[in-house]
């Protein structure tokens, strides 16, 4: 079965960006699977996990953006906060670059989710 995390809130640090998930969660051992996609509906950036059982979709929220343009320009890692235990978001930089990339001008995500990322990450209006 699929987990659901979305991250909510962000607080860069000198050293790295942790972003917070709403609730609690109990995910040990969790290991990177090297992805991560597009939620175009729910303005969110999905990072793939794998846990020992299935996998865990990491959301990182649109609140967390700025923050995450700002750890991406100054090349801190960035994790997870999920209560019990952190989680480094490992290749997120050059998974989001690419994505970006994608997004910018790209109507196939959705012309919403087009501004915002353009907004946030590329500051077009």
């Amino acid at each position: 079965m699929r987990k659901k995390i979305h991250l909510t809130k962000a607080e860069l640090l000198e050293n790295k960006l942790v972003l917070h998930s709403s609730e609690n969660v109990d995910q040990p051992n969790l290991k990177p699977a090297g992805q991560v996609l597009v939620d175009s509906d729910n303005f969110s950036f999905v990072y793939f996990a794998e846990s020992q059982e299935d996998y865990v979709l990491i959301h990182i929220q649109e609140e967390c953006w700025t923050a995450l343009k700002e750890a991406f320009e100054q090349k801190v890692p960035v994790v997870a906060d999920l209560g019990e235990s952190e989680f480094e978001l490992e290749g997120l930089h050059q998974e989001l670059d690419f994505l970006i990339e994608n997004i910018e001008g790209n109507s196939n995500y959705g012309d919403e989710m087009v501004k915002k990322v353009e907004a946030v990450f590329l500051e077009k209006a």
